[in-house]
């Protein structure tokens, strides 16, 4: 005996989806159905993986055919599960490039103390003196320091009209640019946030502020690798990643996590290299000494054996760290040991941004797809 699809459809019109309104003919939930000699065929699409919600699905497929069109009838019922597209989440930060901005590169550390943003400080008024016009986004979310080191703490960004918009104008200190979110709390005050509310603000940070004409935007990056890292590298095409760290084997271990992060497959932000900073100490009435008090060259031999460039190292003088906290990077005494040491890195980014940009693709913002356990992402 063979049954019509007509009887079929008739029958499937009694039953819905849970949690349908609808019918399941009306709803669309019935894509097929296939009639011949005893047996029917019904094929299903629906929302929902669940599998009780399909189990019942099923069930009532079946119960409605035996009731209202044969109790002989052999029903197969094959149910396709396409969940709906996720509404756009208002506060996950979309990646476009900024107009003006030729080169934005992250500094980051796999672990926290190991002066990343001494680092950067120090990187951007070196480019500053060679000529460049330079900016600094502090994106270190819960421990903005960037405000201190360049002497702006107390410092509020204005508003300023830029055709027809209010936009954010960076404070400008050294001839750099810089915004952070320290200088929207008071000094006692802790940001606790979660990831949404961290990531919207950076997003206006960077989309809502005037930047200007850049050739390079340097961004702090907090410590590890974690959400505030994607929502960068969402919001942004980085052109490259700078990693710190110093010597000893704890952050070795870290700072090789950093630079896997952005070496994942879907990732695939070029490294431009890893600075050792803090690589050896030279007391001041023994200037021909180096103590290697944290290890020694362990940053240099992590990017020999990871195939990065090494970018150079950093001393451990007692002047860069007093020269961050009054807010006067010690990049600018040119002539010392220091000065040179930063100026060396420095030129080494350069040139390492130079050849990245003359020999790969521009890097895409990439889009984050799932957040479960660990992240994936794809361009």
């Amino acid at each position: 005996m063979k049954f019509s699809k007509q009887d079929i459809f008739k029958a499937l019109e009694t039953i819905s989806l849970p949690g349908e309104g609808k019918n399941m003919v009306e709803s669309g939930a019935v894509m097929n159905v296939v009639t011949f000699a005893d047996e029917v065929i019904v094929d299903l699409t629906m929302a929902t993986p669940a599998l009780h919600v399909k189990k019942r699905a099923e069930a009532d497929v079946v119960k409605a055919i035996h009731e209202h069109v044969s109790k002989d009838a052999q029903v197969v019922v094959n149910i396709k599960v396409e969940a709906p597209a996720k509404p756009e989440n208002p506060n996950l930060i979309k990646g476009k490039p900024v107009p003006g901005i030729k080169n934005i590169v992250a500094v980051a550390s796999g672990k926290g103390g190991v002066g990343k943003s001494t680092v950067t400080a120090n990187l951007a008024v070196t480019l500053s003196k060679m000529g460049f016009k330079v900016g600094v986004l502090d994106a270190d979310i819960y421990g903005p320091s960037i405000p201190i080191m360049f002497d702006v703490a107390s410092e509020r960004p204005l508003s300023v009209n830029v055709n027809g918009k209010s936009k954010m104008k960076p404070i400008e200190n050294y001839g750099v640019k810089v915004l952070s979110i320290g200088f929207f709390t008071q000094p006692n005050q802790a940001v606790i946030w979660r990831g949404p509310m961290a990531s919207k603000a950076l997003n206006q940070l960077i989309f809502d502020a005037d930047w200007g004409e850049l050739d390079f935007m340097l961004i702090d990056l907090p410590p590890g690798t974690g959400d505030i890292h994607l929502s960068i590298m969402q919001a942004l095409p980085i052109t490259g990643a700078v990693v710190v760290s110093t010597p000893q084997n704890v952050a070795l271990a870290d700072a090789r996590k950093g630079v896997a992060m952005f070496q994942q497959e879907n990732i695939q932000v070029p490294v431009l290299g890893i600075v050792e900073n803090m690589a050896y100490f030279t007391p001041e009435e023994l200037p021909d000494n180096k103590y290697y008090i944290f290890g020694k060259e362990g940053a240099k031999h992590l990017a020999e054996d990871l195939e990065v460039p090494f970018l150079g190292e950093i001393p451990l003088v007692q002047s860069i760290r007093e020269s961050g906290d009054v807010g006067h990077p010690a990049a600018m005494q040119s002539g010392t040991t220091v000065g040179r040491s930063f100026e060396e890195v420095t030129r080494n980014v350069v040139a390492q941004t130079v050849y990245r940009n003359d020999n790969l693709p521009p890097t895409e913002a990439i889009k984050i797809t799932t957040m479960a356990g660990c992240s994936a992402v794809k361009k």
